[in-house]
C-alpha cells in the first residue's frame, strides 16, 4: 500500500556506511555478532526461504492438533457438540492472546529470534507432552477414539495432563507466530527499492507457506486422526515441530536483525503521564516547537515518526515548559514529563490503528466456524464415495487451494490490473483489500446458510452422524471453503502487511501480534455468540440452534446471524478506514514521488 507519505530526501550520508567494498543495510539491522548487517551475506531470500519453510513445518504441527481438536474433544472426552465448539474457540483464542505475550517479550527484550527459538522449544515440549498423555491415558480402551468406537471415563488427572499439554502447545505457538511474520520481514531492506519489492512479496508467500503446511494436516493427518489413529497424527505433528526447530537454528548467521527498543508499555504510559501534567498548557499553533531528542544522544536507532495533527493533546507530552529547563535553560530529560514527538507519534499509530483492529474481530468469528461448526456440519453430511470415508476437517483443504489460487491471481493479475488503472506501481491498498475480504466473508456465511438448509432438507431427524444421516454429500461444503480461503487473502495478508507498515519501528512485533489478537478476539466472541444463542433458542421442546443431534437444530439461521453481522461490521470498517491516516517516517522512499526523482533513486540503489 503507498500508504507511507515519507520525507522526499533519504539522508544517505547518515544511513550508509561501506567498509572494504561491503555495502550495509540502509534500515539499521545488525547481523549475530551485533555488526551492522551486510547486504549481500545476510537477509534476502536466503534467510527468507527458511523462514517460510520453518513456518510451513510449524503450521504442520500445529494444525496437526487444531484441525481435528473437536473431534477429539467429542469422541475421546465424550463432550457434546456445542461445549467442544466453545473449548476449541476458547483453546484458539489463547493461542493468539499468548501472541501479545511474545511480541511484548521480542520489542521489548530479547529480540525476535531469540523469543522464535524459545516458544518454538515451548512448542515442541507440548506437543510431545500430548502425544505421551493421549497414547497413554486418554486412548483407553485401546482402538478407542474413531466414530464407532467410544472412549471410556477419565480421571481428573487425565484430563489435568491433557489441557496442560494442549495450553503448553497454545503457549509455545502463540508466543513464536506474530514473531516469525516480522522476523522474516526483517530479512528484506525496505530502504532498497528492490529489496522493499520482496519484502511485499514475502507476506504473501509467508500466508501460502502457512496454509500449505496446514495442507498436510487437513488430508494425510486428519484422515488419520478421523479413523481414531491419534497418537499417530500427534506424534507426526511433535516430529515436525521438531525439524523446524533445528531448521530455524540452522540458518542462525545468516539473519538479520533489529535491536529491542525497551519496554513499549513504558513508553506509551509516559506519553499519557507527560501529556496529563500539562493538560492546562496553551499549544503554539505549529508543532514545529515541540521536543525531539538529538539523534547522538538517543539510545534509539529507529527511525523518527514525523509529527502530526491528529491526537492534538498528546503533543502536550513533547512541549518544553519552563518545570522542563534548569537553571542553565538546558533541557531536563524527565521521561514523565518530557517526551520526544516521535514518542508520541509511536502512541498516536497505536491509537489510530485500533479502531481498524476492532472491525477485524467480527470476521475472526467467520474465520473460526471452518475449525468447529463447518466440521460438525460436514460430519452430519453424507461423507462416503464407494467404501472411502471423506474425513469432514479435510474439507478446509479446499479453503487451502482457494488461498493458493488467490494468492496468484491477485500478485498476477489483480494488482497489476488496478496498478494500470491507477496509474500507479500498486494495486489495491491493504485497507482496500481489507474491506473485500469483508465482503467475501458475507458470501461464505449465506453459503453455509444454504448449504445447511438444503442438508436438513434431506436430513434423518433421528440421527446425529450416523450413515446416511443426510444425503447430500459433504462436497455441497467447497463453496463456504473456497469463500472463506479467498476472504483470508484479502484479509489475513492485507492485515499483516497493514499492520507491519502502520507499526513503528520498535513495535513491529506488536502489529503482527494484533492480527493474531484479532483472530482470538473473534474466537471468544463466537463461543459467546453460540452459548447466546443456545440460551436463547433452548425452550421446553426445542434443543436450540445448534444441539448435540444437527438435524433437529437450526444451524443455517447462526450462518445467516454471522453474515448479518459481517454486513454490519463492513460499514463500520469503511468509516474508519477512510478516518484512517497513514504514519510519515523518514528515510523511506515515496512512491508518489515524480519520474525523475524514483529513477535518480532507483540509480542509487543499483549502485549501492
Amino acid at each position: 500500500m503507498a500508504c507511507f507519505n515519507m520525507s522526499k530526501e533519504v539522508d544517505h550520508e547518515l544511513k550508509k556506511e561501506e567498509e572494504g567494498g561491503e555495502v550495509f543495510t540502509l534500515d539499521g539491522t545488525v547481523d549475530w555478532h551485533d555488526r551492522p548487517a551486510i547486504r549481500t551475506k545476510s537477509g534476502g531470500w536466503v534467510a527468507g526461504t527458511i523462514i517460510l519453510l520453518n513456518q510451513g513445518l510449524v503450521t504442520l504441527a500445529f494444525f496437526g492438533v487444531g484441525v481435528n481438536l473437536v473431534l477429539f474433544l467429542t469422541r475421546v472426552l465424550q463432550q457434546d457438540n456445542a461445549s467442544a465448539a466453545n473449548n476449541v474457540s476458547k483453546w484458539t483464542g489463547t493461542v493468539y492472546i499468548f501472541s501479545l505475550f511474545g511480541a511484548f517479550l521480542s520489542d521489548s527484550y530479547w529480540g525476535r529470534f531469540k523469543t522464535c527459538a524459545i516458544f518454538q522449544g515451548i512448542f515442541v515440549v507440548g506437543l510431545v507432552s500430548l502425544s505421551l498423555s493421549t497414547n497413554l491415558f486418554l486412548l483407553r480402551p485401546k482402538g478407542c477414539g474413531n466414530e464407532e468406537t467410544p472412549c471410556g471415563k477419565h480421571s481428573s488427572i487425565d484430563m489435568a495432563l491433557f489441557y496442560l499439554a494442549i495450553y503448553l502447545v497454545a503457549l509455545g505457538y502463540g508466543g513464536y507466530q506474530p514473531n516469525i511474520c516480522t522476523f522474516g520481514a526483517d530479512q528484506y531492506d525496505e530502504e532498497d527499492h528492490r529489496e522493499g519489492q520482496s519484502k511485499v512479496a514475502f507476506f504473501s508467500y509467508f500466508y501460502l507457506a502457512l496454509n500449505l503446511g496446514s495442507l498436510f494436516s487437513n488430508t494425510i493427518l486428519g484422515y488419520f486422526e478421523d479413523e481414531g489413529i491419534w497418537a499417530i497424527g500427534f506424534w507426526a505433528s511433535a516430529a515436525s515441530a521438531f525439524a523446524a526447530l533445528m531448521l530455524f537454528l540452522l540458518g542462525t548467521l545468516r539473519y538479520r536483525h533489529f535491536r529491542p527498543s525497551g519496554n513499549p508499555l513504558s513508553r506509551f504510559c509516559q506519553v499519557i503521564s507527560a501529556a496529563s501534567k500539562k493538560w492546562s498548557v496553551k499549544m503554539p499553533p505549529s508543532g514545529e516547537d515541540l521536543y525531539e531528542e538529538n539523534v547522538k544522544d538517543s539510545s534509539n536507532c529507529n527511525r523518527k515518526i514525523l509529527h502530526t495533527h491528529g491526537f492534538k493533546f498528546l503533543d502536550r507530552a513533547a512541549y518544553v515548559s519552563s518545570r522542563d529547563l534548569d537553571t542553565q535553560q538546558t533541557i531536563n530529560k524527565n521521561p514523565w514529563r518530557l517526551c520526544p514527538i516521535s514518542q508520541v507519534e509511536e502512541v498516536k499509530c497505536i491509537l489510530r490503528l485500533l479502531p481498524i483492529w476492532l472491525c477485524t474481530i467480527i470476521y475472526s468469528v467467520v474465520f473460526t466456524q471452518m475449525a468447529s461448526l463447518f466440521v460438525e456440519q460436514g460430519a452430519a453430511m453424507k461423507t462416503t464415495i464407494s467404501n472411502f470415508r471423506i474425513p469432514p476437517a479435510s474439507m478446509s483443504s479446499f479453503d487451502i487451494l482457494s488461498v493458493a489460487v488467490f494468492i496468484f491471481l491477485n500478485r498476477r493479475i489483480l494488482d497489476p490490473l488496478v496498478g494500470r488503472l491507477k496509474s500507479s506501481s500498486k494495486g489495491l491498498t491493504e485497507l482496500q483489500r481489507m474491506g473485500i475480504g469483508l465482503v467475501i466473508a458475507v458470501l461464505a456465511m449465506v453459503s453455509a446458510g444454504i448449504v445447511e438448509c438444503y442438508r436438513l432438507k434431506y436430513a434423518d431427524k433421528e440421527c446425529a452422524h450416523c450413515e446416511g444421516s443426510s444425503s447430500l454429500s459433504i462436497f455441497w461444503q467447497v463453496p463456504q471453503y473456497a469463500f472463506i480461503g479467498a476472504s483470508e487473502v484479502f484479509m489475513y495478508v492485507g492485515q499483516l502487511e497493514f499492520f507491519n507498515a502502520q507499526a513503528p519501528d520498535g513495535l513491529k512485533s506488536f502489529g503482527s501480534a494484533l492480527c493474531m489478537t484479532s483472530i482470538s478476539l473473534g474466537n471468544y466472541v463466537s463461543s459467546l455468540l453460540v452459548s447466546m444463542v443456545m440460551k436463547i433458542s433452548t425452550e421446553d421442546h426445542m434443543p436450540g440452534w445448534i444441539p448435540g443431534n444437527l438435524n433437529k437444530g437450526h444451524l443455517d439461521r447462526f450462518f445467516f446471524l454471522l453474515a448479518g453481522l459481517t454486513s454490519l461490521d463492513l460499514f463500520v470498517y469503511i468509516a474508519c478506514a477512510k478516518w484512517y491516516k497513514c504514519i510519515k517516517l523518514e528515510g523511506k522512499y515515496d512512491e508518489n514521488d515524480n519520474n525523475d526523482n524514483k529513477e535518480d533513486k532507483e540509480s542509487e540503489n543499483i549502485k549501492l
